[in-house]
């Protein structure tokens, strides 16, 4: 899995924003080097800690009237069915399609922060 550190270009200039990227990094990239008989585990806490994270920047969006908040939310729900959707394989001690999330991850997140994130932050700073 590519493995991205956070730099000042992934920032948002929000620090709650931008703290919860970089522990979501931290924590994309202890998941990408677990064993795989620790793998369900550290997914599992992926997975909670990304529907907590979803959760609270959607509740931002609402409090402010985000115009463009159903794109927004479908895109966190998208990331969110992936992972759901390798779950079964994990619990039965097969780890490949979440590698394959998992190898994903990163790009998405990096286009995420870069377009929808970005959006999100200019929509604040204007309100």
């Amino acid at each position: 899995m590519e493995q991205i550190l956070w730099t000042e270009q992934l920032s948002l200039h929000v620090p709650q924003i931008d703290e919860s990227h970089k522990k979501f990094l931290e924590q994309l990239a202890a998941v990408a080097n677990s064993p795989d008989e620790k793998l369900g585990e550290a997914l599992f806490a992926l997975i909670k800690d990304m529907e907590q994270d979803f959760k609270i920047e959607e509740a931002i969006m609402e409090k402010i009237n985000y115009p463009d908040i159903r794109t927004h939310r479908e895109q966190h729900a998208r990331v969110l069915s992936s992972f759901h959707q390798v779950v079964p394989d994990v619990l039965q001690g097969k780890f490949e399609s979440a590698h394959h999330v998992l190898d994903l991850l990163p790009s998405w997140l990096v286009l995420h922060i870069n377009t929808m994130d970005k959006a999100l932050v200019l929509y604040m700073q204007q309100s």
